[in-house]
């Protein structure tokens, strides 16, 4: 544990750098199991939809009731004969939520919940909610997030390439496949406040990958001209050069989110603060994951299809396999925008050592 331990500061202060594109294989599986995880998690256990989508009414007191939430509970599910989520609030009154209830069975329900709670009918607030409300939510929902998409990849497409535009296309739908499952899997309800969270997820997914997207664009400007590094291992610098900062932005964003939702929604019980913090806390951490293990790879692995970048990786491993025979080390070539940068590029755990010279690998200053 303490060699891992160590290993990790290194990593953390740049000492060190980790091969994550050699290992992209790995990522790819991990990313793959959980994945399907979260769609069969949807499949078999279903969406916990909330009144918002579903219809109902809603039942709130604004008096302290004689029984127990759990008798309340009961009492509502005995009188609409469907399941009912019972909130104590604040003052001391209960929210009642019960779902496919009509106007007629909603009068109903009220005058039953009055006797049993001790509470006159007046001081019972009844609202319904219609089902097509909740399907307006969800269409503009899924409208939106089709518009942000398209006009994502378009931006990427421009301001970098279209093959990391589908890097990063791919990732978020990684990002929201898993945001989805873990609700499934979990059983919180979906309401408003979770397709706000959701969408609010996106951009900070999108965060890092552009991030580690606009280092690997600048390393790799004219990289067919040199024999040095391939495109994987110029992408990995660039995660590399990129993992602390990456780290610092998601734990703190992740410090006040957790707070919401174990804290804000576990200990105080604040429904609506679970609902919007666990699908920022997922799609947050997720987001991070992904632009490290996900997009930035998926980068590497198209772009050394192109028959360039594959010649160029083809005469760098001769280069370096004619010097392995004569037992020499292969000189770096110069580069000159590290020179002006004052960067160095390090050592990389899990990689071969690099040769001698102006080009170690991220971290290994001196």
């Amino acid at each position: 544990m303490s060699r891992l331990g160590n290993l990790g500061a290194r990593l953390y202060r740049g000492e060190v750098g980790y091969d994550f594109i050699g290992k992209r294989k790995i990522w790819y599986g991990v990313s793959i199991l959980i994945t399907i995880t979260a769609i069969l998690g949807v499949v078999v256990s279903g969406l916990n939809m909330g009144i918002e989508f579903k219809g109902g009414a809603v039942f709130t007191t604004d008096t302290k009731a004689k029984i127990s939430v759990s008798q309340a509970q009961e009492v509502a599910a005995e009188a609409s004969g469907h399941e009912a989520i019972v909130q104590e609030l604040g003052n001391g009154g209960l929210r009642i939520q019960i779902t496919e209830v009509d106007t007629a069975k909603a009068d109903e329900i009220k005058t039953e919940l009055s006797n049993e709670l001790g509470i006159p009918e007046a001081k019972i607030n009844a609202d319904l909610v219609g089902p097509s409300w909740g399907e307006q939510i969800a269409n503009k929902a899924w409208t939106g997030l089709g518009i942000f998409m398209v006009l994502v990849v378009v931006y990427l497409a421009i301001a970098f390439e279209l093959r990391m535009a589908v890097a990063a296309l791919i990732a978020l739908i990684h990002d929201i496949t898993i945001t989805v499952g873990v609700y499934a899997l979990v059983g919180f309800e979906v309401t408003p406040g979770t397709v706000i969270g959701l969408l609010t997820i996106l951009g900070y997914s999108l965060y890092d990958t552009v991030v580690v997207f606009d280092s690997l664009k600048e390393g790799t400007k004219g990289i067919t001209k040199q024999t040095r590094w391939t495109y994987s291992e110029i992408a990995n610098r660039s995660i590399n050069s990129t993992l602390v900062r990456s780290i610092n932005t998601t734990v703190v964003a992740l410090l006040p989110v957790a707070g919401l939702l174990f804290i804000g929604g576990g200990v105080l019980g604040a429904g609506m603060l679970n609902d919007i913090s666990l699908s920022l806390f997922v799609g947050l951490a997720a987001g991070a994951y992904s632009s490290i293990f996900i997009a930035t790879p998926l980068v590497a692995d198209l772009k050394e299809r192109e028959p360039q970048i594959k010649a160029l990786k083809k005469r760098i491993l001769a280069k370096r396999a004619a010097a392995a025979a004569k037992g020499e080390s292969v000189e770096d070539e110069r580069d000159d925008r590290e020179s002006e940068d004052g960067e160095t590029a390090g050592a990389v755990v899990g990689q071969p050592r690099q040769p001698r010279g102006h080009g170690r690998t991220p971290g290994n200053r001196r």
